[in-house]
């Protein structure tokens, strides 16, 4: 499952919203739920589903889902 697939699915159900479709540009203001408890549930979510920890300011300097999805990747090369 490629990573966007895998974070798709991460957001659907973190949100509760099998309809909710990823883009690079997406942040915070396009989901309604998207607030900040949900962003730490957002954010432990995906250091579950992808087997690494994210440290504060890796996640404090994401601007966007892309800029998301390339720290995803980063940190999942880098455990290779």
């Amino acid at each position: 499952m490629e990573i966007t697939e895998k974070l798709t699915n991460v957001f659907q159900e973190v949100f509760d919203d099998d309809t909710l479709v990823l883009h690079e540009e997406m942040t915070a203001d396009d989901v309604d739920a998207w607030d900040s408890l949900s962003h730490i549930n957002l954010m432990i979510a995906i250091e579950l589903s992808f087997g690494f920890e994210f440290k504060q300011s890796e996640i404090q300097n994401l601007g966007n889902v892309g800029e998301l999805i390339n720290r995803i990747m980063e940190k999942t090369s880098d455990s290779c």
